[in-house]
């Protein structure tokens, strides 16, 4: 939704226009969050600090710039304050294979919600060692050490083992998020 009226209306502090807006990117956003964060309860706390974040900072906002993007990037800022404030949980290494997968992907071009999409997918085709790694490296948390114990290899080799699963992991979401007619390697 682009309504540049919209827009302008809630930045002077039309109360209806902010809470349409909301109405609009509210699952969005909530959405974007809740794919990399474990507790809905977490995800739907962030959703409403992006938005009071957008209102207090709604003055610094071009209006000549889409809403969405600016939300869902004071929603990437929030996500690694709350890497920051929860380190010890252990969903933040979830969170944060995600946002370095983003970063790896280059999700300019593509909408977030296809990075996780395809992701569920991607991690099928790694091998079974693989993707044990990767669970256990950032859904649970573990040290490398940890790791590799229960992987009964030494931990260089499962330091190996993450680094090439998240490659082709990289790869993989790279190849379903090339657009037709465009190089996956651009």
């Amino acid at each position: 939704m682009h309504d540049p009226a919209l827009v302008e209306r809630a930045l002077q502090g039309d109360r209806a226009a902010f809470e349409e807006l909301v109405s609009a990117h509210q699952r969005a956003v909530f959405a974007y969050l809740r794919s990399r964060l474990i507790h809905a309860d977490d995800a739907e706390d962030l959703t409403q600090e992006v938005f009071l974040r957008f209102y207090v900072a709604r003055a610094k906002f071009d209006t000549s710039q889409l809403v969405r993007p600016w939300l869902l990037g004071i929603a990437r800022n929030l996500l690694r304050e709350h890497i920051r404030e929860v380190r010890r949980r252990k969903e933040v290494g979830w969170t944060e294979l995600c946002l370095e997968l983003e970063g790896l992907v280059g999700t300019d071009d593509n909408p977030h919600e296809d990075v996780l999409r395809h992701l569920p997918a991607c991690m099928e085709g790694l091998g079974p060692s693989a993707q044990e790694a990767i669970e256990m490296r950032y859904r649970k948390n573990l040290r490398m050490a940890a790791v590799a114990e229960k992987l009964r290899r030494s931990e260089g080799a499962v330091k190996i083992l993450v680094h090439r699963a998240r490659l082709a992991l990289k790869h993989c979401l790279d190849m379903k998020l090339a657009r037709p007619g465009k190089p996956a390697d651009e």
